[in-house]
């Protein structure tokens, strides 16, 4: 189980110089403690979630720069033994007009107690949180789990977590939400399978839900993440039973190492208002870790992607590392699309060697 573990205390980066909406973000923008970021955009903020692995901090500004010198809050410690230590993966998401925190625990001997929790927050990420419970499923209601993330499908919610099939594979799991805090029966979702899962040793882990245009798709990690083959796939939902595996379409990898850049993984999504264009118009961000060097020194980037044609054009010529995330993010975008074409063989013809 150390492998969900190594590789997870680093910062918080953005590619150097990217020019956003007449905005220049400047590497790093969390330098230390960026640990497993996850961002929202809600009432004209910009909210990270990050980790020490101790402790649940959330810094806030009205823009993606002026993260860099905000300062952090930490929203929530513990001092049960049980869920102390090992603090990794929290996201925070809005159901039914409050803001929940979700994340993974356990305690410091070990990586055997890790378990999902939650924390009840308020009308604003900004608020405070207190200590819901663990999310437990109820056909599994004491099983290992790891970086669980909220998926609405038609107005339902599912927590999708990592957790290990009756194979002894760490897998991606979903189970309905009757609340933001009670879970019903787990189901299978994706077991590591595929040769470009299995490097090292076979991992899902790390799902996050895309929204775009109608399609539904859940990012994860692959392979075990203290390689440089650490990557994403993609699952798209088809539709049909939503905790069904057959429901669901495989893709991959979608995002691998290429440039310098190591072992991308624990990636995130969301959406803000482009103020070059007004409220109306929503572009696509994007949170992910990557290993700059081959010693596994962890990095986390970020990027956004506006949709803008000229722009994305400038990455491809560039050969930016970001573009890989970037397109991912933006074929999904695109009507009509199966799944991203942008593979592994498209990026090596279109970045310069």
């Amino acid at each position: 189980m150390l492998w969900s573990a190594i590789a997870r205390a680093a910062s918080l980066l953005l590619f150097s110089q990217v020019a956003i909406s007449a905005v220049t973000f400047t590497n790093p923008i969390k330098n230390p403690n960026g640990s497993d970021p996850f961002m929202v955009y809600d009432g004209g903020y910009y909210y990270l979630t990050t980790t020490t692995w101790t402790n649940v901090q959330i810094t806030r500004a009205t823009t993606i720069a002026g993260l860099k010198t905000a300062t952090p809050k930490v929203v929530y410690t513990d001092s049960n033994s049980a869920r102390c230590c090992n603090v990794w993966a929290p996201e925070i998401h809005k159901i039914d007009g409050k803001w929940w925190l979700y994340y993974t625990a356990g305690q410091s001997a070990n990586l055997d107690l890790q378990r999902s929790h939650v924390l009840q927050g308020g009308s604003s990420p900004w608020d405070s949180y207190t200590y819901k419970g663990q999310l437990k499923a109820t056909n599994a209601p004491d099983a290992w789990s790891i970086d669980g993330t909220v998926l609405t499908v038609n107005g339902a919610n599912y927590f999708v977590f990592s957790s290990f099939s009756p194979n002894n594979l760490q897998s991606l799991y979903i189970a309905p939400m009757t609340n933001a805090y009670t879970l019903g029966a787990r189901s299978l979702l994706s077991e590591p399978l595929n040769s470009w899962e299995r490097v090292d040793t076979p991992v899902n882990e790390g799902p996050v839900a895309l929204y775009k245009n109608g399609a539904i798709y859940l990012a994860f990690s692959a392979s075990f993440c203290w390689t440089s083959s650490y990557s994403l796939g993609l699952l798209k939902y088809n539709g049909g039973t939503v905790t069904s595996a057959s429901s669901w379409t495989k893709s991959g990898p979608v995002f691998t190492s290429a440039n310098g850049h190591y072992g991308p993984g624990h990636n995130g999504f969301f959406t803000a208002p482009d103020g070059a264009e007004g409220p109306e118009r929503q572009h696509t961000g994007a949170t992910h870790k990557c290993r700059d060097n081959h010693n596994h020194e962890d990095n986390y980037h970020y990027y956004e992607d506006n949709d803008n044609d000229e722009d994305h054009n400038h990455y491809h010529q560039r050969g930016d590392p970001a573009v890989r995330l970037r397109v991912m993010a933006n074929a999904v975008a695109k009507a009509g699309l199966e799944e991203p074409v942008y593979s592994n063989d498209w990026y090596s013809q279109c970045v310069p060697s």
